[in-house]
């Protein structure tokens, strides 16, 4: 035979080959990449020695590639055929068609990605790493693209979801070191695996198991009963797995509570049902929310100040600061014996609810910065005074629970002040936020969207849990059927108290424990004026309605009125004249600053 017969016979054979193999779904290049066959798609790549990916098209069932390149050919032969028999007519079609299938090419292109960035991240952050721990344990090739046996939800965090790893046939793997690769790459911290070996489908099921309960509320079973038992030290967070407490120990593992999440995560909630359980063992409780309407369910309880201009809350952390160190003196004078065994000689627990510090720093800047004389240092002394309060330990009996949506260490003063929250809440976090708050603890669990479900991280070690959900009306009551006696509320300066009063209701003053720590027990601040911001002089003044209607631009007489019946935040009656009644300028004004609008008040 001559050699162009040779080659011509070469070339039939080669064709019949592609023909076959386009014919048959295989790949057109005669190598077989995948265990897909005609009718069933591949899992895994079996060829060797591959320098590239394989394309996602080679895990395809021979069927459905068939189809796609039939599709194609018959547009390819149907276009040509129109166009030798009409070719103006199919011209002044793709004239006129390009610009819009370019458009919606792009637009398709465009909404594909939008559409599918959590899947890619969720392929980035979790399947590639599982694939890459995976791969040599159960004898899987590492160019296997892993979206094809390992079938991870989006979310596979929530409690319902079923995460499935499609096994190889020939079953020579450790079962053991396979689920321990799971719970580590995927962080799950409690889940059941169902192996299902027989047959040509083996894989393997996971799931939740003895998971928090799907919600939790005061009329749940035993609720009522597992709140009232909780130490006064204590405040039930909420339930993990299988039901199980969770609680944080203010005077044993962490005296200050971060909780870090984004919007709409119910930080509100998490703090009201934490504050509650200690006004009603008889803790006071300062709420800086700059944001004025983040806990309304505390208005008016006993023992209660609530700060919701920024000038009050400047004052007010420099006074719990000042606070603080009259503590620290008198834990000081009494030694760890006597503190030992009554802790409360020092003083009233003082919960510290700070909300949205992200925001609330940066206005104590401003305001500092509108205040302070060329004399005075830079820093906000507010600011200074957190950091002090949060050094100070838990001796002194001060907590913050602190709220931040970015909990970075600028927002927070700096790195030092972050690190003394040792008991840290997330609820709706990023990677990041994760990775910033709690970097010991890996890998991160990823974040659920099921109402109510936070982290709680104590110790390098994080539990998943079900917040308590107390709803205000509930935690109003709960934080008032306390012991009344012990919620007197502490006063830090001259001013009274943001608290309710009725109009026969004596000045409150400082408990007995707290007044044995001399002059900033009682009162008065050691804070020069020019810081602290005090009202103009004559605040201690006695004045009536009508003339603090005056005084407090915008508000009329009868709305003082509706106030003083209402409002259980207006200020306390300090005497009569005929038949007016007098109270303290200084706490009209603050009560101005601090109110809520319209007639919410």
């Amino acid at each position: 035979m001559s050699l162009p017969s040779r080659g011509l016979d070469e070339a039939l054979n080669n064709l019949a080959a592609v023909a076959a193999r386009f014919f048959t779904g295989e790949d057109l290049d005669g190598v077989r990449r995948t265990d897909a066959t005609f009718l069933r798609p591949g899992r895994q790549v079996i060829a060797k020695n591959l320098d590239v990916p394989v394309r996602r098209s080679s895990y395809r069932a021979g069927w459905h590639r068939l189809t796609v390149r039939t599709a194609a050919l018959a547009a390819a032969a149907g276009t040509a055929y129109a166009y030798l028999t009409h070719p103006d007519t199919v011209t002044e079609v793709l004239t006129y068609a390009s610009p819009a299938a370019l458009l919606a090419t792009v637009t398709g292109g465009v909404a594909y990605r939008v559409k599918g960035r959590e899947r890619r991240e969720l392929v980035g952050e979790w399947i590639e790493p599982l694939h890459q721990a995976l791969a040599d344990p159960l004898g899987v090739s590492e160019h296997t693209d892993p979206r094809t046996y390992l079938h991870v939800p989006l979310d596979f965090s929530d409690d319902d979801a079923e995460i499935r790893i499609d096994l190889p046939l020939h079953l020579k793997f450790n079962r053991d070191q396979v689920a321990e690769l799971v719970m580590q790459k995927l962080a799950l911290q409690n889940a059941s695996f169902s192996w299902c070996l027989a047959g040509r489908d083996p894989h393997l099921i996971v799931k939740k198991k003895d998971r928090p309960p799907t919600s939790l509320g005061l009329d749940d079973p035993g609720v009522r009963d597992l709140l009232a038992s909780v130490p006064e030290s204590a405040p039930l967070i909420g339930l993990g797995a299988g039901r199980k407490k969770v609680s944080v120990d203010l005077d044993h593992d962490s005296p200050h509570v971060l909780i870090s999440a984004g919007t709409g995560g119910g930080k509100s909630t998490i703090l009201r049902t934490i504050a509650c359980q200690f006004l009603h063992n008889g803790a006071q409780a300062h709420i800086l929310d700059f944001k004025r309407i983040s806990h309304t369910w505390a208005r008016g309880i006993p023992g209660v100040t609530y700060c919701r201009d920024i000038a009050d809350i400047h004052d007010a952390l420099i006074d719990l600061g000042a606070e603080g160190h009259r503590r620290i003196r008198l834990a000081e004078q009494l030694g760890d014996d006597v503190l030992a065994t009554t802790p409360d000689l020092v003083g009233p627990r003082n919960v510290i609810l700070l909300e949205e510090i992200n925001a609330t720093m940066a206005q104590l800047r401003r305001y500092w910065e509108k205040i302070r004389t060329s004399d005075d240092p830079k820093t906000s002394p507010a600011i200074d005074a957190l950091a002090e309060i949060l050094f100070m330990g838990r001796q002194v009996r001060l907590h913050v629970l602190l709220v931040a949506q970015s909990a970075t260490a600028r927002a927070l003063g700096g790195p030092e002040m972050r690190e003394n929250f040792s008991t840290r809440i997330l609820v709706r976090y990023t990677m990041n936020a994760w990775k910033m708050l709690v970097p010991e603890v890996t890998p991160a669990p990823k974040p659920t969207r099921h109402p109510g479900r936070v982290q709680v991280v104590l110790g390098g070690t994080a539990r998943e849990t079900q917040v308590l959900n107390l709803s205000e009306t509930e935690a109003r009551a709960w934080a008032m059927a306390g012991a009344p006696g012990q919620r007197e509320p502490l006063t830090l300066r001259k001013s009274a108290p943001d608290t309710a009063a009725s109009a026969s209701a004596p000045e409150p003053v400082l408990p007995a424990s707290a007044a044995a720590g001399g002059p900033a027990g009682e009162g008065s601040s050691t804070t020069p004026p020019a810081e602290i911001g005090n009202e103009a002089a004559g605040e201690d003044e006695p004045i009536g309605l009508r003339m603090a209607q005056q005084e407090l631009d915008g508000t009329s007489l009868a709305s003082l009125r509706w106030a003083r019946t209402n409002d259980p935040e207006f200020p306390a009656v300090i005497g009569k004249t005929g038949q007016e009644y007098l109270y303290r300028r200084g706490d009209l004004h603050r009560w101005a600053r601090n109110r809520l609008s319209g007639r919410q008040t």
